[in-house]
């Protein structure tokens, strides 16, 4: 494995953890954003108003650096208002070309909002500029540089005319308000969005360093195990189209390629539960899928390995995440009130380490950091007393 790989893959990785900071309960999509913008796929995310969609989204198109484009489609949208006016110019030369300058086609990343609003002109220049990375309009024709395209809805559309469009967006995220129990966390993340520091980013050559292994990675040795992950979610009554059951190891090469393997594994195949399009079969998907995914480990992406699987290795990660983030945020002793509560949430960390590994079979990613928050809590109370 070469350096740059390492280096780029660690840059992107921590670029991630400070987009995801703050962002109660949205970590998971944070992540998938990064995993589709370097499988080449685009990603849905459905969920009620006011769930931080558009900050998720903001936050980590900021992280991962390249021109940004967003829009909140309505039913009176116009295609100017998203591809660009026409060239007045040209147009009184009796050629119709438009005009993208910091318009959808010249971004690299993009979200719409409330995607399924479109008018049906919208919605089929979008369907080959998201397809085929091709922007069609009057006598303008350009390959774009979009890299990932983020819709967002209220709920999956019923229309069948619009199924084919929504089959656009391999990957899929469910989101929820945020659950009472993490009510204090939402509102301290949420104030601290407006007077954190500026993340780290990742430049867009680290990520096109990640890209190319993800699309040179042999997938040889994981695509019998993916085979029979199809056939048992065939088997529960999950069916997924030919195209999303290919295009889904682009997804699984990237999720290896973004934690640093060349050659994707079985602890590799969680991202086959975001392409089920439907929340109700994500679900069953997790329960038929089970043993398959209990392998399932990324230290670039916890939060969306640990949200498919709910395997050990994922939810070692997580907590060593978490508890990284942590300790390199100590308040000084002289707050005491900020030094309290920060005891409080380590204390929280050691908890869900003890309940969820016994002392013998704790995962290697967790035997430091217990070893640490055990220190730090004792130098803590030692101090206080």
């Amino acid at each position: 494995m070469s350096g740059t790989f390492e280096v780029a893959a660690a840059t992107v990785r921590d670029a991630l953890t400070d987009a995801g900071r703050g962002l109660v309960e949205r970590e998971a999509m944070v992540e998938l954003v990064a995993l589709s913008a370097v499988a080449g796929e685009h990603l849905l995310v459905v969920g009620p108003p006011g769930t931080a969609k558009s900050e998720a989204v903001r936050r980590t198109a900021r992280a991962l650096g390249g021109t940004y484009f967003e829009y909140l489609l309505g039913r009176f949208t116009e295609p100017s208002e998203i591809f660009g006016p026409v060239d007045l110019r040209k147009l009184r030369e009796g050629v119709v070309e438009t005009e993208t300058s910091g318009m959808l086609p010249e971004a690299e990343v993009a979200f719409l909002d409330e995607v399924f609003l479109g008018s049906t002109a919208i919605l089929n220049t979008l369907l080959g500029l998201l397809n085929e990375r091709t922007f069609r309009r009057g006598h303008t024709r350009m390959q774009v540089p979009l890299r990932i395209c983020v819709g967002a809805s209220n709920g999956l559309p019923e229309d069948d005319a619009l199924a084919a469009f929504s089959d656009r967006f391999l990957a899929r995220i469910f989101v929820e308000p945020v659950p009472d129990s993490r009510l204090e966390e939402l509102l301290t993340g949420g104030a601290s969005l407006w007077t954190d520091a500026a993340p780290r980013v990742a430049s867009l050559a680290a990520l096109d360093v990640v890209t190319g292994v993800a699309r040179g990675a042999d997938l040889g040795p994981v695509r019998p195990h993916l085979a029979q992950a199809l056939r048992t979610l065939r088997g529960a009554g999950i069916a997924l189209s030919d195209r999303r059951a290919v295009k889904v190891q682009r997804l699984v090469a990237a999720a290896a390629a973004l934690a640093g393997r060349a050659t994707p594994g079985v602890a590799d195949l969680w991202p086959l539960v975001y392409a089920v399009p439907t929340k109700e079969a994500q679900a069953l998907a997790r329960d038929v899928l089970r043993d398959v995914l209990s392998a399932s480990e990324n230290p670039a992406l916890p939060a969306a390995a640990l949200e498919a699987s709910a395997g050990p290795l994922a939810r070692a990660q997580r907590i060593a995440q978490a508890g990284q983030v942590l300790l390199e945020t100590r308040p000084a002793d002289e707050d005491v009130e900020g030094l309290a509560a920060w005891r409080l949430k380590l204390e929280g960390v050691a908890r869900e380490m003890d309940a969820g590994f016994a002392p013998e079979s704790l995962p290697e990613v967790l035997r430091a950091l217990r070893g640490e928050v055990a220190a730090v809590l004792g130098d803590v109370a030692s101090r206080a007393a």
